[in-house]
């Protein structure tokens, strides 16, 4: 079996030719993100540009040729809690759990593996199913969640350092204000009855202030170094969880 070849430029999957593929070993690397409100400051597939960040600088970190493809983003999600706010598209947790068994079915005739490098938390649930029914039926899958330390919950510090980072000109920096500071259990029955918008009018759960470029590369840096190491290492957990 051959090796995707060493190159300056992360291979791509959406740049690929299918000659190219044949008999080759192929690990696919796959963004899944949100389209959900983030504030009034941050952009919509905020979610989607912070997956398909770590998974781009994982695999420009690796060395020597290996076998990893990355795949063109999901970038829509499980974002129900969310829908109270204009710009949230929500597949749900049973529609995105069908679309990634698919997805893993057919993309796992030709590639050896898949991983899903997940941005949005509320994925998870879909994520879980999904990958358990590939893996019980014989495939190689497994999932990674971009999980910043000490991170707020929603369009706050976090989230508007990583953007900072990746794409500074889309963040509304005038229009940055803090939202429902409480902390997250606090808020959950709250959040479960009547989603992020009869929690916090704004959309932002935590505090923007204080974000700056630099924490955002060093959070983008750590969590697209965990991914390398997890996709060298290749152990999923019971779960499919790449660690």
């Amino acid at each position: 079996m051959k090796s995707v070849p060493e190159c300056d430029e992360v291979p791509e999957l959406s740049r690929a030719v299918w000659p190219d593929l044949v008999d080759r070993e192929v690990s696919l690397v796959v963004p899944v993100g949100a389209i959900e409100q983030h504030g009034p400051h941050l952009p919509v597939d905020t979610d989607v540009r912070i997956s398909q960040t770590v998974a781009r600088r994982a695999l420009r970190a690796l060395s020597g040729p290996h076998p990893f493809l990355l795949a063109p983003a999901l970038p829509y999600g499980a974002s129900g809690e969310h829908e109270g706010f204009p710009g949230t598209v929500s597949l749900g947790t049973e529609a995105l759990t069908t679309v990634l068994i698919e997805y893993g079915r057919s993309a796992c005739r030709w590639a050896g593996r898949i991983v899903f490098v997940n941005g949005h938390g509320g994925n998870g649930p879909a994520l879980l199913a999904a990958v358990r029914r590939l893996r019980y039926e014989g495939r190689d899958a497994a999932w990674f969640p971009c999980v910043f330390p000490d991170a707020d919950a929603h369009a706050g510090r976090t989230e508007t350092a990583a953007l900072l980072a990746i794409s500074p000109g889309d963040v509304r920096a005038d229009r940055a204000e803090a939202g429902e500071l409480r902390p997250i259990a606090e808020l959950l029955d709250a959040l479960r009855a009547d989603g992020v918008a009869g929690v916090s009018p704004n959309g932002v759960l935590g505090d923007p202030a204080g974000a700056d470029a630099a924490a955002g590369e060093t959070e983008l840096a750590a969590v697209a170094a965990g991914l390398g190491r997890a996709l060298t290492d290749w152990r999923p957990d019971e779960n499919g969880r790449l660690r």
